[in-house]
């Protein structure tokens, strides 16, 4: 059996007439388009109503098997009227039911109603569809739909509204910025920087990245816990040894007369810089312990990781300033301290993982939650 299905997707049959729909039978579906044209001419759906009796006739005629039935949506959003249609096209072919297998001739007004297809397809194979449009506006209507779909999509709004509304300013911004004695060149440098700088952001998809950072710091923020500070102090002093690194690499090569070779320079560097990366590991190492004890996930192990960190930073100091000569801030080592320095990194990390090891064993600690 074929059913030749009318399809009104924001309801305006139901919403202008009061009519209940599905209107299920040619002669009801007259009624019901005549009604609409009564109390609006101009809508495109009484043509669609009036299609589907016509198409429902010549088939008819043809001595094909058919019916048709006119079916709405509600007047919203998109998912809903979806739901909606889906619902009465069960409700239509319930009443239908012959125990025959049903398929659809689509009849809608444009490229919204097509919408629905998805929806109907899931119930009965679709075995034609035919779009009504005035033939003095053939395309106005699907033309105006995609421009509203596409204002309507944020992340398409912002991907093209952005950059044309920075184009568009260009323009006046140049001509604003001479009357202020300001280059227009440097205006519009920027202004095509910035949206250079966008259409990267936007091209990398760094835009979840950005957002998701943002709810961190935020909720960081909110629950104030204490690696916000002890983070923003370790990258402080993370900084102060960069540049400690390398006014100790300007005096090794002061006091040595001579360029440097790549590996002095490297543990020139490292001796100066290994320091203040190790306060930095410290701090930021008991701030994250003292947040999982104020979160109730203490365990004793966690107090291990300082004590790896200045184990290494003492390995790293040693070992840099073992191939370092005299010079003012550097501790210039010879093998038996090199060794004596190695010796204390090894026992400060063997130590602590046993006393933490054995705390853990012997002591109660939350239990991770």
């Amino acid at each position: 059996m074929l059913l030749v299905l009318c399809v009104d997707l924001d309801d305006d049959l139901g919403r202008k007439t009061g009519i209940p729909t599905p209107v299920i039978g040619a002669d009801d579906v007259t009624e019901a388009a005549v009604a609409l044209a009564t109390a609006d001419p101009e809508d495109s759906d009484v043509n669609v109503l009036f299609q589907g009796v016509n198409v429902h006739d010549e088939l008819a005629a043809g001595g094909e098997e058919v019916e048709v039935a006119a079916v709405t949506g509600v007047d919203g959003a998109d998912v809903k009227a979806n739901r909606a249609v889906g619902q009465e096209v069960d409700r239509v072919l319930a009443e239908l039911s012959t125990g025959e297998e049903v398929s659809a001739v689509v009849i809608t007004d444009g490229a919204q109603d097509e919408s629905v297809l998805p929806v109907i397809r899931s119930r009965m194979p679709i075995d034609g569809m035919r779009r009504v449009v005035v033939r003095q506006a053939q395309d106005l209507e699907s033309l105006y739909y995609t421009i509203k779909q596409v204002l309507a999509d944020p992340e398409t709004r912002g991907t093209i509204l952005i950059p044309l509304g920075v184009l568009l300013l260009i323009y006046p911004l140049v001509v604003v910025a001479n009357l202020f004695d300001v280059a227009g060149a440097a205006v519009l440098g920027i202004l095509s920087g910035v949206v250079g700088l966008y259409s990267l952001f936007r091209g990398l998809g760094l835009e979840d990245t950005v957002d998701g950072t943002a709810e961190t710091v935020r909720n960081v923020l909110y629950t104030g816990r204490v690696t916000l500070v002890t983070y923003v102090v370790a990258l402080a002093l993370v900084v102060v040894g960069g540049v400690q690194g390398v006014d100790t690499v300007d005096v090794v090569r002061s006091a040595q007369g001579s360029p440097l070779a790549a590996g002095t320079a490297l543990a020139a560097f490292v001796h100066g810089f290994v320091q203040w990366l190790g306060v930095a590991g410290v701090t930021s190492s008991l701030g994250q312990i003292t947040d999982e004890y104020l979160a109730g996930r203490f365990r004793w192990r966690y107090l291990n990781a300082p004590f790896y960190v200045v184990s290494i930073a003492v390995v790293l100091f040693a070992v840099s300033g073992f191939f370092l000569p005299d010079a003012p801030g550097v501790t210039a080592l010879g093998l038996s301290e090199l060794a004596m320095a190695l010796a204390a990194g090894t026992l400060i990390g063997v130590l602590s993982t046993l006393a933490f090891a054995v705390a853990e064993s012997q002591l109660p600690s939350a239990e991770p939650v």
